[in-house]
């Protein structure tokens, strides 16, 4: 079916309730103020936080600079898509589809996303522009939440695949990191008839010890819980804006280089931005069911069969295969180690990421 343009518009009476229940926020007693954020999100900083989305923070801002990028939506085997579609601005644009993760939307790309498609008023080469697809995985933002089982990393591979057919790119780039990349690499294997190849953002979270216990105290019980039962947290998610913005802010401190300063890498706004998106689209359950549905359906990390297309990584500091053994299950011929940044690359470095994703494409166009 052809795509329809989308433009994001959250009722006021939307907005309305987000304020009164902000408002009305039963608060925990925090036994321990001076522990930062070793029992989970800070409180201190939730409540400015949350204040400030009271008080200070202005959605209908929020929305129209989202609005000024191409949305649309379309039906791709039989599933509602939300996609960005950015065309690029050189002599010969490359298709490229790039694929967020958890807790991320489409906006985590906001500041990188200029960069390659116009890449020649960002101080590049107009040669290195790309056409940027930027889909809404499924049950995340505007596209459609799934009414039955199997949305793993691997069926969202096929409807990518198809998606940039429709658009009438049978030759395309993959990006992506944390559950992006896992699409990625899925791309990379199964849809190498389309693909000419793919980067994958590696080593961006935590390195997290295999013994039980550990894995627990070391901030990893939430990949547990959006595995094995994911609709019970969600009923507080959806319920409460400020147990979702704790819930999502601690992996946005965690997996950041920001130490514990937050505010060293994002503003309130863009916080707010990617917690508020998730809350007006009421998807706290529908996202984290990826995660369920990997744990039944993990044809991706199973699949023994190398990546044949050209492979290169985006290393962050907390990679956990050497690169010898990435070297065998695919076929490397891109590494790059940054120094700085984290799982969200793209907003903390957009400029490094940038250079890094046009060097790798750069041979292949």
């Amino acid at each position: 079916m052809p795509a329809e343009p989308f433009t994001i518009a959250i009722p006021d009476e939307a907005i309305a309730d987000l304020q009164d229940r902000l408002q009305r926020t039963r608060w925990p007693t925090e036994f321990r103020p001076e522990a930062g954020w070793q029992y989970g999100t800070n409180e201190a900083y939730l409540k400015e936080l949350c204040g400030y989305w009271l008080d200070g923070y202005n959605w209908r801002a929020q929305e129209s600079h989202l609005n000024r990028l191409d949305h649309f939506k379309r039906e791709v085997d039989g599933f509602n898509l939300h996609y960005i579609h950015a065309k690029g601005k050189g002599p010969n644009p490359l298709p490229l589809v790039i694929t967020h993760g958890w807790p991320s939307t489409f906006y985590d790309f906001d500041k990188i996303m200029d960069m390659l498609s116009d890449p020649g008023a960002h101080g590049g080469d107009p040669a290195d522009s790309f056409d940027v697809v930027i889909p809404s995985m499924p049950g995340y933002a505007f596209s459609e939440k799934p009414s039955v089982p199997g949305y793993a990393p691997t069926r969202v591979a096929e409807l990518w695949d198809r998606l940039m057919v429709d658009l009438g790119y049978e030759r395309y780039g993959a990006y992506g990191g944390d559950w992006g990349s896992t699409v990625t690499s899925v791309i990379g294997r199964n849809h190498a008839d389309n693909a000419i190849g793919i980067l994958r953002l590696v080593g961006s979270i935590p390195r997290i010890e295999s013994k039980p216990g550990e894995r627990l105290a070391d901030g990893g019980g939430y990949g547990h819980i959006q595995s094995t039962r994911p609709l019970t947290v969600a009923y507080g998610l959806t319920d409460s804006p400020a147990g979702l913005a704790g819930w999502i802010l601690e992996k946005w401190q965690a997996w950041s280089d920001c130490g514990e300063n937050i505010e060293s890498r994002f503003t309130k706004d863009e916080l707010l931005t990617t917690i508020a998106l998730y809350w007006f689209t009421e998807t706290a359950y529908s996202s984290a069911r990826l995660y369920y549905e990997n744990a039944r359906n993990n044809i991706a990390d199973t699949d023994p069969r190398p990546i044949e297309i050209p492979t290169g990584y985006a290393v962050c500091r907390w990679l956990r295969q050497t690169r010898e053994e990435l070297a065998e299950q695919s076929n490397l011929v891109h590494w790059t180690e940054f120094n700085k940044g984290a799982h969200f690359m793209a907003g903390e470095e957009p400029e490094l990421l940038a250079r890094d994703i046009r060097k790798f494409f750069r041979p292949l166009r």
